[in-house]
């Protein structure tokens, strides 16, 4: 693994011995020493735990970042390419770490520099770091990856974390049920790439009464910004709020996750249960970011 763009990009073994190495790394088994590594945290997009997240996890291994959010103060308001920005900064960090609102940045980066990149978000189209910490989140309240029923709810459509979430869990033999209105339904070349791999899912517009056999219910919010009109948005916004009450009659292993920012699709009231795992799932994206960035500046 030389970079991390896409889901796509990685077998069942690398993810497998991904989800061992982050495991390791939470319990001290693994302790990498990145000390005099540098991480470039370029964030065209706005970002709080996946910004914050990678920090930590470059810190807690004794390196470094440096932060670029934007490019307000940057020479690209002077007219410096895209191109040469990156192979700038290349100059000066051993890994880069991107979030871009433009679909296929991140693999335009990796094509420009020597460095590792990594791809923290472009656009509605992948988000892997982001799936690969919720792979670890399934692993850890599961045991395993394999055989599961798993719901993803929400925008579908313009969620590139769902996206990276279905391509990823294509691999181990699931089985999906998607929750979202007719404007917002996954994508047709996910759902394709997945009828090619055998995977059966179903497309249900309502939550309430058929949650009661998934292992994972995985909420998304409505992504405003994905909008071209504020019209479009108005039109299906709180179209699913999860509450306790919903909850009830549902597995006792079931699991309650979301890659947060929450906006109003889950009731706080979901927050005191045995199912909500939204929080401790955002605190293992830094034992994950770290595995990710060991891997690939070769520390494990």
């Amino acid at each position: 693994m030389k970079n991390l763009i896409s889901m796509r990009d990685l077998s069942k073994d690398e993810i497998l011995n991904l989800m061992d190495i982050a495991g390791k790394i939470e319990t001290g088994k693994i302790i990498p020493d990145l000390q005099r590594k540098l991480a470039a945290l370029l964030f065209f997009e706005p970002s709080t735990r996946t910004m914050f997240s990678f920090d930590t996890a470059m810190k807690r291994m004794n390196g470094d970042t440096i932060i670029m959010s934007g490019t307000k103060n940057t020479s690209a308001k002077k007219g410096e390419t895209f191109a040469d920005t990156l192979q700038t900064i290349a100059q000066y960090s051993d890994i880069i770490i991107m979030r871009s609102p433009i679909e296929g940045a991140a693999r335009y980066a990796s094509e420009v520099v020597d460095v590792p990149v990594v791809n923290a978000g472009d656009g509605a189209n992948q988000h892997p770091t982001q799936a690969l910490l919720d792979l670890y989140s399934i692993i850890k309240t599961q045991g395993t990856l394999e055989n599961l029923k798993i719901g993803l709810a929400g925008d579908l459509r313009f969620g590139r974390t769902v996206h990276s979430l279905a391509q990823a869990m294509a691999l181990f033999n699931v089985e999906f049920k998607f929750f979202s209105p007719s404007f917002l339904q996954m994508p047709q070349y996910i759902k394709d790439d997945l009828s090619t791999k055998n995977i059966k899912f179903e497309e249900l517009k309502d939550i309430e009464g058929n949650i009661d056999d998934l292992d994972i219910l995985y909420v998304t919010r409505i992504q405003k910004e994905r909008f071209a009109s504020p019209e479009d948005y108005e039109k299906v916004k709180g179209s699913y709020i999860l509450n306790k009450s919903m909850l009830d009659g549902v597995k006792t292993n079931m699991k309650v996750m979301h890659p947060l920012p929450r906006v109003d699709e889950i009731a706080t009231d979901v927050d005191d249960t045995e199912y909500a795992y939204y929080f401790p799932q955002a605190k293992n994206g830094v034992f994950t970011r770290q595995a990710i960035i060991s891997i690939l500046l070769g520390e494990v």
